[in-house]
């Protein structure tokens, strides 16, 4: 009895899948790329396909399927060797796939194009110039010509270093503006330090004259108990008991003030410092107290600041450097404090209850600094070696970090980020790590807590 025969489908002519006349960008996916669609059954036979593959030149080869399932792919270059070496053009294309095995590269199309470029370079000599299988969906697949896809592999290292020269030019040109910003400061912050130098010197003299001023004073009044009306007049007049009583805390104010200038104008001065080509022994301590100080004026009476210092010995760094560091950590940290305040008065003032995950919060909003010489550590998030490391630990008490911020700032403390969007926390990162060894940790909520966002410097300690 005759067997059914097989019904065979036409061949199809290929389709080409255009790229996206956008241009590429750092990001881009094989998605982006031209595609070509050429599907074969596994009934096709040989012939038929390199007819076609000789009416369209420029298509790397045909993707192999039966009516179910996706078998393999076969190239150009192999169609044609299978042809010469088994002498016909008559046999189907499974006999093909049965005879010719390779490993098939299958990605699908949102792979970025520098992930599969390196995917493709990792195949072995034999396979180097075999097409890409890109899947679209579980039931189409199409064909990438390896040559295109290192051809655009090329262009985004072409932009990828023409963004790095761009953003080297930048912080170039920022560093520059930002030392004659500092110098400007340094130059105003002398100016002001001399006036108050002067204020503070004769204040000294100042109390010492007005003391003996009252004392004289006395001794009139012991050996004078009879004073003249116009005296007594003059004394009413002038109030001469509260002015005996509120000149010396006049004084003590005026001092008081000009104290705290000269502190405000040295912490300004130590901010801007320029580092030296070398690192230099430091008081960190002393670093963050100027940061706090110049960062008062934030603090008003709504941020409670907390410091447990301990015994650090002076720690060879760029001071100035570091005080960036510290200075972007504060910010953050009372920009999130700040926020939340707000956000508990809105939510008092609308009457709703204020939301769970706040309930837990100091009833004033705080930041704890902590520092402490720390030996190694098994913690695996920390740097192990057998010396001792500086730790300073800045906390707050805030709402923490939603998952996604948190990712987000995590990746951008990778180079290839830091490419794209350098941030004040990027930054800190690469200071901490490339200029000093050490390592910046994030932690959020906070483990001790379950609540709030830690940063912990870890500075190694010769």
């Amino acid at each position: 009895m005759p067997q059914p025969s097989t019904k065979r489908t036409k061949l199809q002519p290929p389709v080409l899948l255009e790229s996206n006349s956008q241009g590429l960008r750092l990001d881009s996916t094989l998605a982006s790329l031209s595609l070509h669609k050429f599907q074969v059954e596994d009934h096709h036979l040989c012939l038929e396909v390199a007819q076609l593959l000789e009416r369209y030149p420029l298509l790397p080869g045909a993707v192999i399927g039966d009516r179910q399932s996706f078998l393999g792919i076969v190239s150009r270059q192999r169609l044609m060797e299978f042809m010469l070496r088994a002498q016909t053009a008559d046999l189907p294309m499974s006999a093909l796939h049965s005879c010719i095995r390779i490993n098939t590269l299958i990605l699908p199309a949102s792979t970025p194009i520098l992930v599969a470029a390196q995917l493709a370079l990792r195949r072995s000599l034999y396979e180097q110039s075999e097409p890409i299988t890109v899947q679209l969906d579980p039931q189409t697949y199409c064909l990438l010509d390896v040559h295109e896809l290192n051809i655009a592999h090329w262009q985004i290292r072409g932009i990828e270093t023409q963004t790095r020269y761009e953003r080297a030019q930048l912080q170039m040109i920022q560093t520059e503006r930002m030392a004659n910003l500092g110098r400007l400061v340094d130059g105003v912050a002398h100016e002001i330090l001399d006036p108050v130098g002067f204020i503070w010197g004769n204040l000294v003299h100042l109390s010492d004259y007005t003391q003996q001023v009252m004392d004289l004073l006395a001794a009139y009044e012991d050996y004078l108990p009879h004073t003249p009306e116009a005296i007594a007049s003059l004394e009413t007049e002038i109030e001469l008991d509260y002015l005996r009583q509120d000149l010396p805390q006049t004084i003590a104010s005026i001092t008081s003030g000009a104290e705290r200038l000269k502190k405000l104008v040295i912490s300004l001065q130590n901010f801007c410092h320029i580092d030296d080509v070398y690192p230099k022994p430091a008081n960190l301590h002393e670093c963050l107290d100027s940061i706090l100080m110049l960062l008062k004026s934030r603090l008003n009476s709504e941020i409670q600041i907390v410091c447990h210092y301990g015994h650090l010995p002076p720690v060879s760094c760029y001071a100035g450097q570091l005080s960036q560091v510290f200075m972007n950590i504060l910010t953050n940290a009372m920009d999130a404090l700040l926020n939340q305040a707000v956000r508990q008065t809105v939510a008092n003032e609308l009457e709703k209850p204020f939301p769970a995950q706040w309930q837990n919060l100091h009833p004033k909003p705080q930041i704890t600094i902590t520092t402490q010489v720390r030996p190694q550590s098994a913690n695996p998030d920390q740097p192990s070696s057998n010396s001792r490391w500086i730790s300073i630990r800045i906390a707050d008490n805030g709402p923490g970090l939603t998952p996604e911020i948190y990712r987000q700032i995590l990746e951008t403390f990778s180079i290839e980020k830091r490419v794209t969007k350098e941030t004040s926390l990027s930054l800190s990162y690469q200071i901490v790590t490339a200029k000093h060894g050490g390592k910046l940790l994030l932690r959020s909520p906070h483990p001790a807590s379950e609540t709030g966002t830690e940063f912990e410097i870890l500075l190694p300690l010769a």
